[in-house]
């Protein structure tokens, strides 16, 4: 029996992902475990309030498009674009989906930047199940280094 069944990994598509994608990899294999990634669009009604002037549809097309074809290339066998809150959508992923791990990356922020807005530590927070943040940015390359 292996440690975990089925794995999440939340990808912001930024370059460090491909470090978070590669942890989450090892552990599924670790585990025997079923791989699932996961991206989170926020629409853009949701960052400007609702509030905006024109019609955006074709720019979250845009994104969406741009978005398909960034997760496309990790050549997981589960991927999952969906739209909402980051925290709110993973949160929800993984209780309907039975995941028992999910995976994150960290830049590792504290005092003042976090209160203003870590993803990974609003996933933390009423989770439902184990997470791993992976450490990534400026302060993961110079431990690495190191």
């Amino acid at each position: 029996m292996s440690l975990y069944s089925r794995i999440l990994v939340a990808v912001d598509l930024t370059d460090d992902c491909k470090l978070v994608a590669d942890r989450a990899k090892e552990v599924a294999q670790l585990s025997r475990a079923d791989l699932h990634l996961i991206h989170v669009i926020e629409p853009i009604t949701l960052s400007y309030g609702g509030d905006i002037p024109m019609d955006v549809s074709a720019v979250q097309d845009s994104i969406t498009d741009q978005t398909e074809a960034y997760i496309a290339a990790f050549a997981f066998d589960h991927q999952h674009l969906v739209y909402g809150r980051p925290e709110r959508e993973i949160h929800r992923f993984a209780m309907e989906n039975d995941v028992d791990l999910i995976v994150v990356g960290s830049h590792g922020r504290h005092g003042i930047a976090l209160l203003f807005g870590s993803t990974a530590n609003g996933v933390l927070h009423g989770s439902p199940c184990d997470i791993i943040a992976v450490r990534v940015g400026a302060q993961a390359n110079a431990h690495a280094e190191s």
